[in-house]
C-alpha cells in the first residue's frame, strides 16, 4: 500500500504546477483524499481535500480561488492544480487517503495513509 506524489518543481511566481497522487495496492474509490504541505520552519498544514462519495471539495483560506482538488478514480489518482503561485506556497507539499466514505473529507492529519511528498518552489 503506497501513496507517490509526483509533478513538484520550481516555477515563478504567477505560475502553474499541477501536482498528481498516485496510490498503489489500494484502490482510492472509497478514500477521502487530501492534500497537506510543510513549509521550512513550520508545521505541517492541511490545503484542500475531496471526498470519495460526491467529490466535494474543500479548502484552506490560503489556496481558495487559486487551487483546484480532483480526482480520477478510473486511474487510481487525484491531483492538485495550482494557480497563481506565490512564494508563500513553497513547501513540500503531501497527499493523503483516508478510508472515510461520504460526502465530506477530514481537514485534519486524520489520514490513513501518506504519500513521500513533493517539493514545491515558487521563486524569480
Amino acid at each position: 500500500v503506497q501513496l507517490q506524489a509526483s509533478g513538484g518543481g520550481l516555477v515563478q511566481p504567477g505560475g502553474s504546477l499541477r501536482l498528481s497522487c498516485t496510490a498503489y495496492g489500494f484502490g482510492l474509490d472509497y478514500y477521502a483524499i487530501g492534500w497537506f504541505r510543510q513549509a521550512p520552519g513550520k508545521e505541517r498544514e492541511w490545503v484542500s481535500c475531496i471526498s470519495s462519495a460526491d467529490r466535494s471539495t474543500d479548502y484552506s483560506d490560503s489556496v481558495k480561488g487559486r487551487f483546484t482538488i480532483s480526482r480520477d478514480n478510473g486511474k487510481n489518482k487525484a491531483y492538485l492544480q495550482m494557480n497563481s503561485l506565490k512564494s508563500v506556497d513553497t513547501a513540500i507539499y503531501y497527499c493523503a487517503a483516508d478510508p472515510l466514505y461520504g460526502n465530506s473529507c477530514p481537514t485534519s492529519s486524520r489520514y490513513k495513509y501518506w504519500g513521500q511528498g513533493t517539493q514545491v518552489t515558487v521563486s524569480s
